[in-house]
């Protein structure tokens, strides 16, 4: 018997070839009806028997696109009213004020690599892409994903794109980017002599010379300009670092291939499938032999990543070099430059080409960053590849604007029962990147058709987010909701894997306001997504100098000594002739009198402090460097601890009774760096075990930029999996403030919800 069935699919759905998969599941399997494209998802209505609907159900996900992902799928029989005559693809609709997920961008696939080869219309051309490919998130402007809602609306296909663009069994077939070398974008190169083409494979010609003879490119990418250079080519390397204003930090290094990858890298299955996924984000790898001087000194990882866009290809096949520098065109901590003119203004008199393109990026997006922590791929920087998918949650959000926190800063939007987080976007603090949250939470909430009605935000009153969000309060009459810095830690943890229940919360980082005014960053919570309790920290020291202390790690060795030690403290011999008796002296002053001197539990200036009295790093220049460090040049060989106290593992004397012998016995520095690791991991294992017996609880969050060290996260994730403890380290979203949002906006939800 034939019924009729409506079919609603929601999740990532739009953008992926979604509707030509239905059309061709349908028509195979000789099915009437139709699928349309609509705001809040895709919709099918099928006439055919109960055995071919649940056959064409399971289909939908057993042979979905690789990019798809189906959140939902909900069947209602419909009556019969008459039989249509084939299965179509209809127009898409607005039913609501609902929105279907958006597709990220996504790396070209092989079949459009293999298309520049053999399709005489896109033979060698870069912005080739299919339903399967290409830029989404970058250059979407509205919803429905329509081609007149895209920055490539400008551009009129050609008969035979149009032809393949209308033809339902094509891999074209409605992927709204679809153009071809008569009637796509282009790229344009400028030289300082004035010389100017658009013939591309001039530009790729005179690009890989100028790589070759050790220049720098500035060439516009998917989310906004990159800079390119040889990375084996040291003076070159040394120039980049100039224009960047950028002299320490490593720079991510993009491959031709796994194989040329692999002569320097060490790199597994898990690592490799990351990688290589159409995600395509920078994934950090242990070095097997250095690349070249200058790029990552004093590391043992590199941020590794492989082509994602056709230039890239062309540009490795045309300079047969075998590693690039590409790393964001902008000026130190400035965000990504996306526009033509601006970068043409701030880059192209630092750079010996500059090589722009005419389709704009409305929504700019840095390449993300990955790490592989316990056998599971960690997004440490979420952005290009992984915006603006959205976590899912089993509780209204709609509404809630959630502002993040001020270093690592993203914001979140509660749409439906979903938390869409925003781009990575970096320090409030520089002028243009508040100016870049401002515009993005326009274009965001624009996008996703969302109206603010609660707010939610930092306790800090000194974050620019906190500032931004009591203006938003006052000037809409919203009601605001202020959340504790470490609760929303663990919050985004219990909202990526659906936690409710009480819990056992470690989380470590910098710093965060605490409810004593004092700077916490070592705390171990009892908390659920609506309360928390502090049951442990680590022990209070004074920050010399109030932020001065969190730039100068060297203050925080002078302050962790005098704490402990007071006035018969004794430093490493290297430590005083590093810096100086005169200036540890007024240190030391300055903790006795109390000049300035703000407390503060925070795990980040421990390690700032031990890194600084190995000789590591006496200044971060770029955001915890001294941590960083510490973590690199330990030895993985070495598996001895420090002495622990039993009853109070956070008394941290017999830690630096340790670290002070083996200076005077100049044991090496990795060693005793990786037993600071192995101690800390210990520490942190006696109390989680103290608080499960006291507390009653068995589940352990993991959360906080601290957790982003992969040495003392495996050592600690290995000793709770040996006890079988139950633990939760995010995934999907960073575990450094990247993920305030996340968790700010599942602590309002639950309580709006009462």
């Amino acid at each position: 018997m034939i019924n009729q069935y409506n079919i609603h699919i929601k999740g990532l759905v739009q953008g992926v070839g979604f509707r030509p998969f239905v059309y061709r599941l349908a028509t195979n399997m000789h099915l009437r009806g139709y699928v349309d494209n609509r705001n809040d998802g895709v919709f099918v209505m099928i006439q055919a028997t109960p055995v071919q609907k649940d056959e064409f159900v399971k289909g939908l996900t057993s042979h979905k696109p690789e990019v798809a992902e189906i959140e939902s799928v909900v069947v209602l029989e419909k009556p019969f009213i008459k039989p249509l005559s084939d299965f179509f693809i209809a127009p898409s609709r607005e039913v609501d004020s609902s929105v279907t997920r958006i597709s990220p961008d996504i790396a070209v696939c092989k079949e459009c690599l293999h298309d520049m080869v053999v399709q005489p219309h896109r033979i060698r051309y870069p912005f080739i892409n299919c339903t399967h490919c290409g830029p989404r998130f970058s250059i979407i402007k509205t919803i429905p994903y329509d081609r007149a809602g895209t920055t490539m609306s400008v551009f009129k296909m050609c008969p035979e794109c149009e032809s393949e663009y209308t033809d339902v069994r094509n891999r074209r077939f409605h992927a709204q980017p679809v153009a071809c070398n008569h009637c796509g974008p282009h790229y344009h190169l400028m030289m300082k002599s004035g010389y100017e083409t658009s013939d591309y494979e001039e530009i790729l010609s005179r690009m890989a010379a100028i790589l070759r003879q050790g220049g720098i490119v500035a060439l516009k990418g998917l989310g906004g300009f990159n800079l390119i250079c040889n990375a084996e080519n040291e003076a070159a390397v040394r120039r980049m670092r100039e224009i960047k204003r950028r002299y320490k930090k490593p720079f991510a290094i993009m491959f031709p291939d796994i194989s040329a990858l692999s002569n320097y890298l060490i790199i597994d299955q898990l690592e490799e499938e990351t990688l290589s996924s159409w995600r395509r984000p920078i994934v950090l790898l242990a070095e097997k032999k250095k690349i070249g001087k200058g790029l990552n000194d004093g590391y043992q990882t590199v941020g590794a990543m492989l082509p994602y866009l056709p230039v890239h290809y062309h540009l490795f096949a045309s300079s047969q070099l075998k590693s690039l520098v590409v790393t964001s065109g902008n000026r130190g901590d400035n965000p990504i430059l996306t526009d033509n003119d601006a970068a043409l203004s701030d880059l192209f008199k630092e750079v010996d080409l500059f090589v722009e393109h005419n389709r704009d990026i409305y929504n700019r997006v840095d390449d993300s960053i990955v790490q592989v922590i316990a056998l599971q791929p960690r997004v440490v920087r979420r952005s290009r590849g992984f915006t603006p998918e959205p976590l899912s949650v089993r509780f209204a959000t709609e509404g809630i604007l959630s502002f993040g926190a001020e270093r690592v800063t993203m914001f979140a939007l509660g749409k439906g029962k979903e938390i869409i987080l925003s781009q990575y976007i970096g320090d409030l603090q520089n002028r243009e990147t508040y100016h870049f949250y401002q515009e993005a939470l326009d274009r965001l909430s624009l996008l996703f058709r969302f109206t603010p009605q609660y707010l939610v935000c930092d306790r800090h009153p000194d974050y620019l987010s906190t500032q931004l969000a009591r203006q938003f309060a006052q000037r809409f009459c919203i009601p605001l909701l202020q959340v504790q810095h470490h609760h929303a830690h663990a919050a985004a943890v219990m909202a990526e894997y659906g936690l409710n229940e009480d819990v056992i919360a470690v989380c470590l980082d910098g710093t965060g306001y605490g409810d004593d005014g004092c700077s916490w960053g070592g705390e171990i919570f009892r908390c659920n997504p609506l309360a928390y309790k502090r049951i442990a920290h680590l022990p209070y020291v004074s920050l010399p100098g109030g932020d001065a202390a969190a730039k100068f790690p060297w203050r925080m060795a002078v302050s962790y000594l005098y704490t402990i030690y007071g006035e018969n403290a004794e430093y490493p011999l290297s430590f005083i002739q590093r810096l100086g008796a005169l200036p540890i002296k007024q240190i030391e002053t300055i903790l006795k009198r109390g000049i300035n001197t703000p407390l503060t539990s925070s795990a980040g200036r421990l390690f700032d402090a031990v890194a600084s009295l190995l000789g590591i790093c006496d200044e971060n220049t770029y955001q915890a460097e001294a941590a960083v460090l510490l973590e690199q040049i330990a030895d993985d060989g070495i598996s001895r601890c420090y002495p622990v106290s039993s009853r109070n593992p956070f008394d941290l004397r017999p830690l630096f009774d340790g670290i002070l012998a083996d200076c005077k016995l100049s044991v090496p520095v990795s060693e005793m760096a990786a037993a600071f690791h192995n101690t800390l991991a210990l520490i942190l294992l006696k109390i989680i075990l103290q608080k499960i017996k006291t507390e009653k609880l068995t589940t352990v969050i993991l959360s906080g930029g601290v957790f982003q060290n992969k040495r003392l996260t495996n050592l600690l994730i290995k000793q709770l999996s040996d006890r079988h403890i139950s633990y939760y380290l995010s995934s999907k979203i960073p575990c450094n403030d990247g993920a305030i949002a996340v968790g700010q906006l599942y602590i309002a939800a639950l309580k709006k919800r009462g």
